[in-house]
This record gives C-alpha cells, sequence and structure tokens, in this order.
C-alpha cells in the first residue's frame, strides 16, 4: 500500500483511468536520494541510529564506577581546595606548571620563566600532551585549575578501574578494587605532591590496559602511543606495553606499539629536548650512570635493590596490589619506572613520596584484576579459593595503610582551616600591577603568576620590578633575609629599591627606575 492514496483500497494499486478519461497518468520523479516523490523514506537515519547506539553504550556503563571515579575526583578537589587555602606548596611544580598553562592559554611557546629567562619548557621534558591545559586554564586562570584538572583525570581513572573490575570479578569486587585503586597510597602521594605531568599518563595507562584485558587492539594502541607525549621516560613503559600486548593478544601490532615507545624516548632525548633546551643538552642524562652499571653488572644489580626507600616502595606494591598482581603479565609493566626510579642516583626518586608512583597504580590494580580473574579460571580448587583473597587482601591493605597516608589529613579540623596569613598576602599580591616582574619564594609563584611574570629566588634573574621576601617560604634554607630592599639592592647591584609592604613576614620592594 505504499504511495497508495489513504481511501484506496485496492490490493494492486490505483484502479485504471476510465475508457474515454482524459486525465492521464502522472510520472513520479524520483527523489534526490533515489526514493520515489510521495513514498515514506524508510531507510533507517545515521544520526538516529548514532543517537541509539550511543544512548545504548551509555547504559551499559556500570553506573557504580562513574560514581565511584566522581566521588574519587570530589575527594582529591576537597584535599586540593584545603592545601590551596592552607598556602600550602611543597614544590615548585605548581608554579611551572601553571606558568606553562598560562603560555599555552595565550596560544604561545611554553616559556617558563620560573625555570629561567626565556626558558622552554620542552626543552626540560617532553610533554607536548600538556597543551590540553591552555583551554581550561583560558577559562579559570589560576594554579587551583590545574589541581582540578590533575584531580578530574585521576577520578576518570578512578571510573575506568573500577568499571573493569565490575565487568571482570562482578560488582561488588570490582568497586572494591575501584576504592581502593582510589586510596592508593601512589594517588595519594600524587595529589598531595600538586601537578604534574603524570596526571595525564594515569587515565591513559588505565584506558590502555582495560583495552588489553578485554582484548581490543586498536584502543589499546592508541590510547598507550599517547604515553609518549605525555614525558619522555615513558617510552619506556610504551615499550613494555606493548611487548606485553604482542604476547598476551599474539599481535603484531604490540610490535609496532613497542618500536613507537622506543623511537619517542630516542627522538626526546637525543633530538628534541636538547634542540630546545636552553643548554644544548638533556637536563637528566647524569642521573643514571650507565658506563658504571656496564662496567659492573652485579654491582649494579646489587645497588638497584639495596636502600631502605626501596624496599618500602616495593613492599607497599605488593601490599597495595594483593600480591596476586603478580600472577597477570600486566605487573611486567611496572619494571620500566621501577629500574630507572632505583637506578637513579637521585634518592628522591626511591621512595613512595611525590608523585613518581602513580603511574605504577593503574598498572597494580588492573593487574591485580587481571590476576584473580585468571585464578578463578583455574581448574585446580585450591586456586580458586586462593584467588578469593587477592581482592579482600588489596582492600584490608588499603584500610591499614590509611591512617598513615596524606589523605589521613582530612580527618583533622585544622586541615580546612585557611591560612592566618591569606588577607595579608593578597593584600601584598594586589600591589603588584598586572604585567609586572617579580621575584619570589616557591609558596606564593602559583598565585602570583596569573598577573604577572613570575621569577624564582634561585635562579640568575634579571632585576624585577618587584620582590618579595616571605619569612615563612622554605625556598630560603636557614638563613632569610631580615631586610628586603637590602637584600634586593644587594642582589641586584646598581638598583634602588622601595618598600611598599611589610605585614605578617611579607615583605614586597618596588624597584626604582
Amino acid at each position: 500500500m505504499s504511495g497508495d492514496a489513504p481511501g484506496d483500497l485496492t490490493p494492486s494499486g490505483p484502479a485504471p483511468a476510465a475508457a474515454g478519461s482524459t486525465t492521464t497518468r502522472r510520472r513520479r520523479e524520483p527523489s534526490p536520494h533515489g526514493i520515489p516523490a510521495g513514498r515514506p523514506d524508510t531507510r533507517p537515519s545515521t544520526v538516529p541510529a548514532l543517537r541509539r547506539r550511543t544512548a545504548a553504550a551509555i547504559r551499559r556503563q556500570p553506573a557504580g564506577a562513574w560514581l565511584t571515579g566522581v566521588a574519587a575526583a570530589l575527594l582529591y578537589t576537597v584535599f586540593s581546595v584545603a592545601q590551596w587555602n592552607r598556602l600550602d606548596t611543597p614544590s615548585w611544580d605548581l608554579g611551572i606548571f601553571t606558568q606553562l598553562a598560562k603560555a599555552y592559554a595565550g596560544v604561545g611557546a611554553p616559556i617558563v620563566p620560573i625555570k629561567g629567562e626565556d626558558f622552554n619548557l620542552l626543552g626540560d621534558h617532553f610533554h607536548p600532551l600538556l597543551v590540553l591545559l591552555g583551554p581550561a586554564y583560558a577559562l579559570a586562570p589560576s594554579g587551583l585549575t590545574l589541581l582540578v584538572v590533575q584531580n578530574l583525570l585521576f577520578g576518570l581513572s578512578v571510573a575506568v578501574v573500577a568499571r573493569t573490575g565490575m565487568r571482570l570479578l562482578g560488582s561488588a569486587a570490582g568497586l572494591a578494587v575501584g576504592i581502593a585503586y582510589a586510596l592508593s597510597w601512589g594517588l595519594q602521594s600524587a595529589v598531595a605532591a600538586q601537578f604534574h605531568e603524570i596526571a595525564f599518563a594515569v587515565p591513559l595507562l588505565a584506558l590502555s590496559l582495560e583495552a588489553v584485558l578485554a582484548r581490543r587492539v586498536l584502543p589499546a594502541v592508541l590510547w598507550g602511543g599517547l604515553l609518549v607525549f605525555v614525558k619522555e621516560d615513558l617510552g619506556l613503559t610504551v615499550m613494555a606495553l606493548g611487548l606485553v600486548l604482542a604476547w598476551r593478544l599474539r599481535t603484531v601490532a604490540g610490535l609496532w606499539l613497542a618500536a613507537w615507545g622506543a623511537l619517542w624516548l630516542v627522538l626526546s632525548v637525543r633530538v628534541i629536548l636538547p634542540a630546545l633546551n636552553t643548554a644544548g643538552q638533556y637536563d637528566y642524562a647524569d642521573r643514571i650512570d650507565a658506563g658504571a652499571m656496564l662496567a659492573d653488572p652485579a654491582g649494579a644489580v646489587v645497588d638497584l635493590l639495596t636502600g631502605t626507600a626501596k624496599h618500602e616502595t616495593l613492599l607497599l606494591l605488593l601490599l597495595a596490589g594483593g600480591i596476586l598482581f603478580l600472577r597477570s603479565p600486566l605487573s611486567l609493566i611496572l619494571l620500566p619506572t621501577l629500574l630507572w626510579r632505583f637506578a637513579s642516583g637521585q634518592e628522591v626518586y626511591w621512595g613512595p613520596e611525590w608523585h613518581y608512583s602513580a603511574v605504577l597504580m593503574p598498572v597494580l590494580f588492573l593487574g591485580l584484576v587481571d590476576g584473580v580473574r585468571s585464578l578463578r579460571a583455574s581448574p585446580r580448587r585450591w586456586v580458586r579459593s586462593a584467588a578469593l583473597l587477592g581482592v579482600p587482601a588489596a582492600v584490608a591493605a588499603c584500610l591499614v595503610l590509611l591512617p598513615g597516608q596524606k589523605f589521613a589529613a582530612l580527618a583533622e579540623p585544622e586541615t580546612y582551616r585557611q591560612s592566618a596569613r591569606w588577607d595579608a598576602a593578597h593584600r601584598m599580591m594586589g600591589l603588584v600591577p598586572e604585567g609586572a616582574t617579580v621575584e619570589s619564594g616557591v609558596v606564593l609563584m602559583a598565585y602570583l603568576v596569573p598577573e604577572t611574570r613570575v621569577y624564582w629566588l634561585g635562579n640568575t634573574n634579571p632585576a624585577p620590578d618587584y620582590l618579595v621576601v616571605d619569612a615563612d617560604d622554605w625556598s630560603w634554607g636557614p638563613t632569610r633575609p631580615a631586610d628586603a630592599e637590602a637584600h634586593a639592592e644587594q642582589r641586584f647591584p646598581g638598583t634602588d629599591y622601595t618598600p611598599v609592604f611589610d605585614e605578617a613576614g611579607y615583605q614586597l620592594v618596588r624597584l626604582e627606575r
């Protein structure tokens, strides 16, 4: 009946014209899409079909996983906002990356004066993916914006880990893994250390490993391949990821991914970073004495495993991962990061502090999921029984470790009290005109960056328009200037500085021209 008049009930179509009728049958012109005019378009529409597939994909998402991710991001942000309001700045990284985000928001090269005059941060570490910070900073120009971005990225990784756990182990066990991961010591330390480029690596690793466990080669390669644009050392991680992918899924794509990681590791360290570095070198090449390790391999192995901080890191990994993560080949992806850290002569890399262990956490917990799943499938009853212990062990370790970790401070009322110097600090910073140059210690740098061009007091800088002396800033070390005016004129001979603020341990002096 398609195309018939509404009142025409003739099964074979419209009746023929009566004899002698002058009425002629009108020829139906085809539509531009090949459907005769007057006929309804019964083809499936692309847009509604896409909408249906999108809606179905959303419905398949485990709501508990995403709620866990959102809750984790909110918890991290509560910690970060409290830290921000206390003027608690543990390192200069937040100031540095705030300057980078400001430069990207202005569609410029990532010049970071905190590291030195005209210093291009892409000559320090290779992290072009951080250009994504530009739009976020443009919307909300503040160092706090970077902390929120990092917390959202970590929260995304929590949702991915919980989602994978729920799909492979069941709802209860999967949620438990997600919560233990969200409260893991590696992520807590990274949140407390404030922003670092590894914020992007954590969800990328989680997404890539999720795809490996789901036997989806293309997403595993695409997500994993982006890691080389987060930081140069992650080229080693991509190499390990590619080899595990090739072995696990028997695909040559894994070998190509490993080659991709090796290529960008060499390019970044030997070509890109020296080309953009003001000294024409890779600044971290001396952190590992490869020559000494090759000359004494046995001694190098002993050194790798010597040191209380290294033992603490390894013990925490074993506890947090419920030990059963070792059953998964994913655990091999932990090795590159652990090896370069333990081989370094810099002790700060060895222990569980700072952000260095954050990239280990997705590997650890998704390895746990994979290890438990494989043990559950064993034909041996006692092995299947052992699998039951993996997730409870990880959750128990998380709860036992929690009082000694960074988030324990959230149970203390003073954590939420704004710094008694907050108002004085902001009144002082308000005296510095927009666009002026200012030299400061670490604590106030991220707060000063949005409106001014900031230098760090530990570098050789041009004479700034303003100079801050903060009596409570740890940048000074044991000796702190008592007189900011005298200090400024001694530091920059031939200049004349005038005091403009002196309150609550803050001194601000202005250059007279």
